[in-house]
């Protein structure tokens, strides 16, 4: 009974972040450093709105609205951050450009020489409350491809795969039943289906795959917001962790079947953690309150990006993002995103062995 208790508490923390679904554009990164040898010559990318870079439309998410984008490049791209996020660092650090978003597939071969991204914000493993490709059509839209010959064997042979899930299936599953009713058993099931959509893109021939594991959802700003950003609140991370270790339980398996281990979890509980609950990481990266948002809306009903009837904005942005862990409610700045990716590294390193 605690256990549902405790999920349903989850649930209803996971649905604040639904304005999270997000969509984010590709560009060429100025500060762009290729390895002499890149560590896999192809990045395809599967998930939410951690991962999407483009594919949601416009009038749906505030990412295209100002301020986002404002340190990088300089305008709103889609990106839920004020500039880069997780999937272009991801892809610099096996020495690539971030993948082209799926719906910009047609300008042309040359940009689907680093891979395709085929993440859309909202989603998730199973239909969410987006109309957007569930993680299976995701990947039908990628083996599309592939029987289309726009991409070969060889190339799969030299890729490697990004899977993002975070909790838009929990959000839906909580908004269609109304209750907590089964819940417990709603888990099992998307955990399995998951470990079958990772299965299924091992199968289609791409050797080495990532999977993004659940932030501390009770760090994230919209949570931490009644005690004035300055406590995490422990039952909602303990809700979150039980989330990741049947996760885990699924990627042990996985690797146990293959021939040889080709599923890394990218822990984002911890990389997140180790700069929320360290005071001396916090001091080196100069953060300031680093539970506190550097934009957010002015009263309640406003969050980042809005502006009211008179198109008046009613969101104040800090005046060093630098100096902020988070962007907005759930999603990290720029440099955020660079220390969380850099904590990443050990585990990414697995993956080219």
């Amino acid at each position: 009974m605690e256990k549902v208790r405790l999920f349903f508490v989850f649930l209803l923390v996971l649905l604040l972040t639904v304005q999270g679904s997000s969509d984010h554009h590709h560009h060429h990164h100025r500060h762009h450093h290729r390895h002499r040898h890149a560590l896999f010559q192809k990045l395809f990318v599967f998930g939410d709105s951690y991962a999407d870079t483009g594919n949601t439309w416009k009038f749906i998410s505030k990412s295209w609205k100002v301020p986002y984008g404002i340190t990088f490049p300089g305008k709103p791209t889609g990106r839920f951050s004020n500039g880069r996020v997780l999937t272009d660092y991801l892809a610099s650090f096996i020495g690539i450009r971030s993948p082209l978003p799926y719906r910009w597939k047609n300008i042309g071969p040359k940009p689907l020489r680093y891979g395709m991204n085929f993440a859309y914000g909202g989603t998730g493993v199973f239909d969410t409350m987006v109309p957007f490709p569930n993680m299976t059509t995701q990947i039908d839209l990628f083996q599309q491809l592939i029987e289309q010959g726009v991409y070969t064997k060889r190339d799969l042979k030299h890729s490697m795969a990004h899977v993002s899930v975070a909790g838009n299936d929990y959000i839906t599953y909580l908004a269609r039943n109304g209750s907590m009713s089964g819940i417990l058993d709603f888990i099992e099931s998307l955990v399995n289906q998951l470990r079958l959509d990772v299965k299924r893109i091992m199968d289609i021939g791409v050797k080495k795959i990532s999977v993004t594991g659940l932030e501390p959802v009770g760090c994230l700003p919209d949570i931490t917001e009644p005690s004035s950003h300055k406590q995490c609140i422990d039952m909602y991370n303990t809700a979150a962790g039980v989330h990741n270790s049947l996760l885990k339980s699924a990627v042990v398996e996985l690797n146990q079947n293959a021939s040889r281990p080709t599923v890394v979890i990218l822990d984002l509980y911890k990389a997140f953690m180790s700069i929320l609950q360290s005071s001396e990481n916090q001091a080196k990266w100069k953060f300031e309150n680093v539970l506190m948002p550097c934009c957010k809306g002015v009263k309640n009903g406003y969050s980042c990006g809005n502006v009211d009837e008179n198109g008046t904005k009613m969101y104040t942005v800090c005046e060093r993002p630098d100096s902020a862990f988070f962007w907005d409610g759930v999603h990290p700045t720029q440099m955020g995103w660079a220390i969380v990716s850099s904590y990443l590294k050990t585990t990414l390193y697995q993956l080219s062995s």
